[in-house]
């Protein structure tokens, strides 16, 4: 896996999701040593966000809570089937469920299903955001062209 840059871009190329176990995610603070989870941030050189992808096989659970000091967290589920429990309210999720969590809410989730569950994790900094897409965004006036 090789990280392809320019001046204003960084590409990566993970392969489909099912090789995700390649990546290692070890948190040694609570004794955590899991399969199946890549951060993005360095990867792609992120500046303004951590993006994670997850997966978790058929009927595990994350085995711990956790909080952040200031970033909210939206996890956006592709596939598969679970629960997500947020200061001990638990809902549902699938694919194509979006939860958005505050730094201080205690989260957690589990996958309920015969089938690996996977999630895209997106974390900044709470309050951060100060304009809408539309907003920020800019046209080029240039016709599109493909080589």
């Amino acid at each position: 896996m090789e990280t392809q840059t320019g001046k204003k871009f960084a590409i990566l190329d993970l392969g489909k999701f099912e090789g995700l176990d390649q990546f290692v995610f070890e948190a040694p603070e609570v004794k955590i040593k899991r399969e199946g989870k890549v951060f993005l941030k360095d990867l792609l050189n992120l500046s303004g966000a951590e993006i994670s992808i997850n997966k978790l096989p058929a009927y595990e659970s994350i085995p711990f809570y956790h909080t952040h000091r200031q970033n909210e967290e939206i996890y956006i589920f592709l596939s598969g089937t679970g629960e997500f429990q947020i200061d001990g309210e638990i809902f549902p999720v699938g694919e194509g469920s979006i939860v958005r969590v505050d730094p201080a809410g205690e989260r957690c989730w589990r996958n309920c299903g015969e089938t690996d569950l996977y999630c895209v994790v997106i974390q900044v900094k709470a309050g951060s955001y100060q304009d809408r897409t539309i907003q920020d965004g800019m046209a080029v006036r240039k016709r599109v062209t493909w080589s």
